[in-house]
């Protein structure tokens, strides 16, 4: 339910090809790519190219979200195809800036109007320095993204529905008035662990401290999605000093595999992960269900029962690295897609990829 399939000027990081044989590698059928692109996603007609880019290179089902700032025209990108609108940046981010509550406001009101889904990045930044991992953490706190959620409430004066994007904290999962997502590299990553370059896991919000994180796995049943926020960066970006590296990493393909690890532990259910990764973003975006009943998608994936260290030659994502190298994990031998053997063993096969518009689509 969200990545970032780079592409365009940003192709060195990712395309539609690479990032979809990625997703397919990891069990995942269907993305929702996000607006902050290069250029950004908020006319009809850098939509429409996103469309015809990804169309001309995916391998996998896609839907693409419109973004959201001071003058995006909102029916016309509802009108144009988009799925949902944001992640609507409450912070600044790597290539988009925050909008302000009052232009939030706005949006929320006009979104409302559409019956459209609002997908909120709610963070508040504090002035700091930004040279590791702990003053990330730092300038980016637990306790801000608590406030962020409580100021995007006061927002929302339409009763429009939110959906918010990579809680890093328990406190703000059990805040948050809408829907919550959380990413693996917030269930997997912590501060107290090594990482070498410290950059490689430069995300926003930060990995935070060992003791948060428990407290998130903690929040589990409350906790409606699992997304990746799929973000690859050239291995030279993330190699610079910690100020200058982006903020972001690769995780689509490691996503269903971490969570699979975890169900071989009895840590969670088979249902809990089928739930979270693929019904509940569904059913949250209006679009039909994987599953074996009729009319549902044929998609599915067969998971070997055992368990092995995250590899990064052996992953697909153009970036070429991830964070998660060491930790367990289970990729699937087989990915079916609309019936269709489109991944086994690591080959991929052609399949039947779509666009999947959302529901204001209106076709020229």
């Amino acid at each position: 339910m969200h990545v970032h399939m780079r592409g365009g000027r940003q192709s060195a990081k990712e395309d539609w090809g690479s990032g979809s044989r990625s997703a397919l590698a990891g069990g995942v059928t269907v993305v929702v790519d996000q607006p902050n692109a290069v250029p950004p996603l908020t006319t009809p007609d850098t939509f429409r190219a996103r469309v015809l880019e990804a169309k001309s290179g995916s391998l996998c089902h896609f839907a693409i979200n419109s973004g959201v700032t001071h003058d995006t025209p909102f029916k016309a990108m509802w009108s144009a195809g988009a799925m949902a609108f944001g992640e609507t940046f409450f912070a600044p981010s790597s290539y988009s800036d925050a909008i302000t509550p009052l232009e939030l406001t706005r949006a929320l009101g006009e979104i409302s109007r559409l019956g459209a889904l609002a997908t909120i990045h709610a963070e508040e930044v504090a002035p700091s320095s930004d040279d590791s991992l702990v003053s990330h953490d730092r300038a980016r706190p637990a306790a801000g993204e608590l406030r962020a959620v409580g100021a995007v409430r006061n927002c929302n004066t339409a009763g429009c529905r939110l959906h918010f994007c990579h809680m890093s904290t328990k406190s703000a999962v059990g805040a948050a008035p809408g829907s919550v997502e959380v990413t693996p590299h917030h269930l997997f990553l912590s501060l107290e662990q090594p990482h070498t370059p410290a950059a490689f896991c430069k995300v926003n919000p930060p990995i935070r401290m060992e003791k948060e994180r428990k407290e998130l796995w903690s929040a589990w049943e409350r906790i409606d999605v699992i997304a990746s926020d799929h973000a690859p960066h050239t291995r030279s970006e993330k190699e610079q000093p910690f100020a200058a590296a982006p903020s972001g990493i690769p995780g689509v393909e490691t996503m269903v595999p971490l969570l699979m690890a975890e169900v071989l532990k009895r840590k969670i259910s088979l249902q809990d992960v089928i739930r979270k990764t693929s019904a509940n973003p569904a059913d949250l975006l209006g679009i039909t269900p994987a599953g074996f009943s009729a009319g549902d998608r044929g998609d599915f994936a067969i998971y070997p029962k055992s368990a092995a260290a995250v590899d990064p030659d052996h992953l697909h994502s153009k970036c070429g690295w991830t964070p998660f190298e060491g930790l367990p994990a289970i990729f699937p031998r087989i990915v079916v897609m609309g019936g269709v053997v489109v991944y086994e063993e690591g080959e991929f096969s052609p399949g039947n990829p779509s666009w999947l518009a959302g529901k204001g689509f209106f076709p020229p």
